[in-house]
């Protein structure tokens, strides 16, 4: 490398520059150290390596909290996730799928499905962990940008860190619901008409 006059001169590093740009990282890395530490970690558990697709024809929930958080797998890794939290839900038509690459085997499908006749599937205190939502949905009562930490609406451990972005309504109704998440919780979940199945090749809920 040549400066202005045309010496050859060694590569530096500005130490100010560098901890200018260090500080932001590790003022959010040292932010997420004190959430964990506190407890902020959106599953109870270590998530599996591997995310898993929810489908439905219908959800109405009693109850709606949404906050981010983060999960944790067994290796240590850090999963940002959109927390969705209901106290009461119905489920019509659920589904459940998630797809497993073996060696020589290849493609391996494990899919769940309930509530597809007239009784649906019912979950309270239901927390998913999900990196995409999609659907058509409608909210009464709706509150959006609320203190996460102040949330009020959802199951009562349904809050988030102080300062961050959240959003609560009284219930919630959505259609063609299509969710992709790392994990879900319940206080209890009661799945009519319970099918599981385990095939070749990869065969999702969508």
């Amino acid at each position: 490398m040549k400066d202005a006059h045309g010496r050859h001169v060694t590569g530096r590093v500005s130490w100010r520059k560098f901890a200018v740009l260090s500080v932001p990282a590790f003022a959010g890395t040292a932010a997420l150290a004190i959430a964990l530490a506190n407890g902020a970690l959106a599953a109870s558990f270590a998530v599996s390596g591997q995310q898993f697709k929810v489908s439905a024809a219908s959800l109405e929930g009693e109850g709606f909290a949404q906050y981010g958080g983060v999960d944790q797998n067994a290796r240590g890794d850090l999963l940002p996730v959109a927390v969705t939290a209901i106290k009461k839900a119905d489920l019509h038509k659920l589904c459940q799928s998630v797809v497993t690459t073996l060696p020589v085997i290849g493609d391996i499908s494990l899919n769940l499905t309930a509530g597809g006749g007239k009784t649906p599937v019912k979950a309270t205190d239901l927390f998913v962990d999900a990196t995409q939502l999609s659907g058509n949905a409608s909210f009464n009562n709706i509150e959006i940008g609320r203190d996460a930490s102040t949330l009020d609406k959802g199951p009562a451990t349904a809050q988030g860190m102080q300062d961050l972005f959240a959003q609560q309504a009284d219930d919630v109704n959505i259609t063609n619901l299509r969710q992709t998440a790392w994990a879900t919780n319940a206080g209890t979940f009661r799945l009519a008409g319970l099918s599981m199945k385990i095939s070749k090749g990869k065969k999702e809920c969508f």
